[in-house]
């Protein structure tokens, strides 16, 4: 083996092919560590090997696989009815985003549309779960930072509301709306908060589109893209709400973002729930669910991002192929990029701020 080739051999075999700083951080040697995969922060079984400098990150890789459930591969052998419930298992925190995203998915190669009374319920509990899957990132991110306080069916819907849904939710719009406003009282501008947020894991607009970043993380850096307004489902277009972005692509500006999307989420509810019309709420479906033969790449903005489904019918059954488009998977990529030159105590607060959950990472 000649030298060159001895060198290429062992860039392809190195973890962390970093560059060397030309003086070392607080005149200490370079280390690789191990950040889980048993670590509460990694917000499940996540592994981070990271590349320091004394405190100081110069490089990281995310090493996957310790929760692989082989979903897309389960999918291949359950009918297209079967296979329903197990999307809910991917991003458990936003289970019914991901029971939407793959009805309409299978819709859509039907050429199947549910009836308006079935989109407005779909729009009703998407955006109940959105604020849900908030609040808890915004819960654990901050018990992460050191802040104990925060602490469907293919055609349209299973079952009908029962009888005083629409009360409740109208209940529930008058409890939370004031309850974020005590969430920002409490952290916008906490002296601490904003130390441990404010230009930590900064990503630029141009950087986050080159990397796939969608969602929350994406709008944050400035870029005004929501698949709600973008690419309209559901009964999203007959509705009137913001998209909430940032300047700063920083973790606060991310906190920030959030936190208004919970105020659209409110809106969006309110108006569905006043407007919500009468009808039936499945479509015309055959028993046995058999889709022409074709392919189908249908995406919904779920909490966390983009989350797409692409499926290839053969006429039967069951899904010739299915692959699923999750943003926990994507947006981790970013990671590297956004903690380079931070302090390990900032991997952190960036890994919650990217609002990751691993049962999607790993499918």
């Amino acid at each position: 083996m000649n030298d060159s080739t001895h060198d290429a051999s062992s860039r392809a075999l190195s973890n962390l092919d970093l560059e060397t700083p030309e003086k070392p951080y607080l005149d200490s040697n370079e280390l690789i560590i191990n950040m889980g995969p048993q670590h509460p922060a990694t917000h499940g079984v996540l592994r981070v090997i990271l590349k320091l400098d004394g405190e100081k990150v110069l490089g990281t890789e995310c090493v996957i696989g310790y929760l692989h459930r082989g979903v897309e591969k389960i999918a291949e052998n359950r009918t297209y009815t079967m296979f329903n419930p197990y999307v809910d298992r991917m991003d458990y925190v936003a289970a019914v985003s991901n029971g939407l995203g793959y009805c309409e998915a299978v819709e859509k190669l039907m050429n199947v549309e549910a009836p308006a009374r079935a989109k407005y319920i779909r729009v009703i509990l998407t955006e109940l779960n959105r604020i849900a899957s908030h609040q808890l990132w915004l819960g654990t991110h901050a018990l992460d930072i050191g802040a104990m306080t925060p602490a469907f069916r293919i055609g349209g819907c299973q079952y009908e509301t029962y009888a005083g849904f629409e009360k409740e939710v109208k209940n529930f719009l008058t409890f939370v709306a004031p309850k974020i406003d005590e969430y920002e009282e409490l952290l916008t501008t906490n002296r601490i908060w904003i130390e441990r947020t404010k230009n930590v894991g900064v990503i630029s607009a141009a950087d986050a589109i080159a990397l796939g970043v969608t969602g929350p993380v994406l709008r944050a850096s400035g870029v005004k893209w929501d698949l709600r307004k973008a690419q309209p489902y559901a009964a999203y277009s007959e509705f009137d709400f913001d998209i909430p972005t940032g300047t700063n692509g920083d973790t606060y500006d991310r906190y920030l973002v959030r936190m208004a999307e919970m105020r659209q989420s409110l809106r969006i509810i309110e108006q569905a729930v006043n407007r919500i019309p009468e009808g039936p709420i499945m479509a015309k479906v055959p028993k046995i669910i058999k889709p022409p033969v074709g392919e189908i790449y249908h995406s919904i903005e779920a909490p966390k991002g983009e989350l797409g489904y692409f499926i290839v019918s053969d006429g039967s059954t069951q899904p010739y192929r299915l692959r699923v488009r999750p943003p926990s998977f994507v947006n981790l990529q970013a990671l590297d990029t956004m903690v380079r030159g931070l302090l390990v105590a900032d991997v952190v607060a960036v890994i919650g701020t990217i609002d990751i959950v691993l049962g999607e990472v790993d499918r």
